[in-house]
Order: structure tokens, then sequence, then C-alpha cells
């Protein structure tokens, strides 16, 4: 079987970034690697008339809705609800017939293999899944939004590893199990939401490149983002070694740093995908 039928291939040159995928499939007549990306959306080449790949920047103006197929009423929806995620359109045309495509690209590095695929505050995220306040509470005193010093009646007796916040194992047991609950009965919609994302610029594929500089190459894979939430998504949920959580192969975890380190992130390691290309 040839590696593009299951979704993979090493190209040469780098093409890491939204502009080059860009640039790529604009030069779809030509360019091996975008033919290749078309084919694997089930498109037949010679049918194609057109295609025309735009980035979609984080924040959308609302005089560029036309660009980029929003209508006004789910506006004020989809920018609350937008992932901070590195997508792009594709516009293909076939006939009269214009299909739309949804892409998040997704960066490999071997040697900082983690990659964020959502951060919200917790009452974003209590907001889109309807968790109730003692769990948004347990989140909170997680992501360090709320400082566990200023509850003294929770610190009591605990030596925390971190005074700024306190880890999932450090939070009481009927605390802790009620949230990893949550999640594991809610996993389908929470792997959707920060996979694909809600709204109409939910990712359609998932695109994950892996330069190597050493040999000048580019090693991708191209798959459904129904096989990217089953491939994530699978797996227990439970309290993970140092503390943060796991959500199969998703780790949800304080973001930390600067800017925004009290809002709760979700990372994957795009590089395990390539197994699926395999």
């Amino acid at each position: 079987m040839n590696k593009t039928e299951t979704g993979s291939a090493t190209a040469k040159g780098g093409f890491a970034n939204e502009k080059d995928i860009c640039r790529k499939f604009n030069n779809w007549k030509k360019d091996k690697d975008a033919r290749s990306w078309l084919k694997i959306m089930n498109y037949k080449i010679e049918k194609i008339n057109a295609v025309k790949a735009i980035q979609i920047p984080t924040r959308i103006k609302k005089s560029d809705m036309e660009k980029f197929g929003i209508s006004e009423e789910d506006f004020e929806e989809l920018m609350k609800f937008k992932k901070a995620d590195i997508q792009i359109r594709i516009i293909i045309t076939i006939g009269e017939i214009v299909k739309i495509e949804n892409l998040s690209l997704k960066k490999a590095n071997l040697n900082a293999n983690f990659n964020q695929a959502d951060k919200r505050a917790v009452n974003s995220y209590q907001e889109m899944w309807g968790f109730d306040d003692e769990i948004a509470f347990g989140l909170r005193l997680f992501t360090g939004e709320i400082d566990p010093n200023s509850r003294p009646e929770i610190v009591k007796n605990k030596n925390l590893r971190d005074k700024r916040r306190m880890f999932l194992d450090e939070l009481r047991e009927s605390l802790r199990n009620k949230i990893i609950n949550f999640f594991a009965e809610n996993k389908i919609l929470i792997v959707s939401d920060v996979l694909k994302g809600p709204g109409g610029l939910s990712a359609d594929w998932m695109l994950v490149t892996k330069y190597n500089k050493l040999d000048d190459t580019t090693t991708w894979i191209l798959k459904d983002i129904n096989i990217v939430m089953n491939f994530f998504g699978s797996g227990e949920v439970k309290i993970s070694p140092k503390g943060s959580l796991y959500l199969g192969k998703i780790t949800v975890m304080r973001k930390g740093g600067t800017p925004d380190p009290t809002k709760l992130q979700f990372k994957i390691k795009p590089c395990q995908l390539f197994e699926l290309g395999k």
C-alpha cells in the first residue's frame, strides 16, 4: 500500500507553518503533497476546478465574516468558542458545487512533543460543559485561579508541592473522584470540543507535520478529525503521576507561565498520530 493511501508521507523541504500549507494547497495543480491531501479528503483531482486555501486567524473581524463564510447570527458564538488553534479553510470548487474543509494544523517536535489543543479559563469550560460549582472550585484550585492559602480549611495539615495551587491528587478524595467521574462520563463531548472545536469553524481534518533539519524533509500525516478524536480520546480517565489528569492520551493541566498562568489547558503529543500511518 502506498503511504499516501494511509494518510502519511515524507516530502523534501520544510513546510511546517500555515502559510506554507496554504501555498501548497493554492498550487495544487503542481504540488504533489497538496494533490495527495486532496485525494485523502476523497476528492478526484481530475474533477476539481479550483482550490483556495486561507489561514483562519485567532481573532476574526466582523468585517471579514463573509470571507470566512460566517453569518452574523453565528459570529458571537463562534468567537466565544473558537479554538486558539492554527487552522486553514480550504474552498474546493467542482463544477458549480463548492466544498469547504477546515484543517487543524499541529507541528510535531521530538524535543518538545507536547502541543496545546485548547486552553480557557475554568468558567469558560463550565459554561460549555455545565459542570457544577464544586467541580469548578476544584479545578480553580488546580489551576491556581483560587489561591489555596486563602482557604486555610482546605490546606490544613497539607504540605502542598506548589504553594500557588493544588494538584488534583492533593484535593480531598470525594472532590477528586467527582472531577474524574465528570470527565469520564462526558469524555466524548470534551474530546470533540478540544480537538474538533464547536461551531462553524470546527476542524474536519488534522494535519501533523514534523520537520527534520538534518535531511531537510517534512514528514506529514493527515487524518479525518473523527479518527483523530477516537485515537487521542482512547484510554482511561485518571490522575497522572504528577497530579494532573489523563483524558485518554490527552493531558489536562494548569497552563502556568505567561500569559494566562491560571487557565486550564489540554495538551496532546502530535507525534503519536504517526502511529496510525504505520
